[in-house]
């Protein structure tokens, strides 16, 4: 019995190397949405269409892999692909999900902005227009996306979203809701 515990480990963190990265990097993907390209009445169609906040909103679900724009009016201005973070991160020995709860987006970076930590040691791994929300979690650019949750907490998107949304719907202060897996 412990011997297949010991497999059924083995294949599961085998299984999770290969798919897992740092926030932004990650070499099962590559080019766009890769394999997980969808439309984007796709994306629209998971989230709701409109959401009460009173106020500009950006909601993530981890759940169905979709982000969704929110003006103050509630209603939904744009959707698309979101990859958070992953059940297991091999190489930080844990979990790695998306906190989930109401954040306000406390910076903003350039095309250039990149991962302080990520790939351990030194960082380096490219999120372009990054909206850090939470810490050192952020929405971020990714040209290595897929329909799973496989970064290290931070919400990948496609580059030119981001790049959207940075520059025209974000700013310091915007609310970020990230539902619960």
């Amino acid at each position: 019995m412990k011997s297949l515990k010991l497999l059924v480990s083995f294949i599961v963190l085998s299984v999770s190397a290969i798919m897992l990265s740092s926030c932004a990097t990650n070499g099962s993907m590559s080019g766009g949405r890769g394999q997980a390209q969808q439309s984007y009445s796709s994306y629209e169609s998971r989230v709701p269409q409109h959401l009460a906040t009173g106020e500009k909103t950006i909601l993530v679900d981890p759940n169905v892999h979709a982000w969704g724009a929110y003006a103050a009016d509630g209603h939904l201005v744009r959707a698309g692909l979101a990859v958070a973070g992953a059940d297991y991160c091999p190489d930080l020995h844990r979990r790695c999900h998306t906190a989930s709860g109401t954040f306000r987006i406390h910076s903003l970076g350039s095309a250039s902005c990149k991962s302080s930590i990520f790939p351990i040691p030194r960082g380096g791994a490219p999120m372009p227009y990054c909206m850090f929300f939470h810490g050192g979690e952020g929405l971020h650019g990714s040209y290595e996306l897929g329909e799973a949750n496989m970064s290290h907490g931070c919400v990948r998107m496609e580059v030119s979203e981001a790049d959207w949304m940075r520059h025209n719907f974000a700013n310091v202060g915007t609310k970020v809701i990230v539902k619960p897996y």
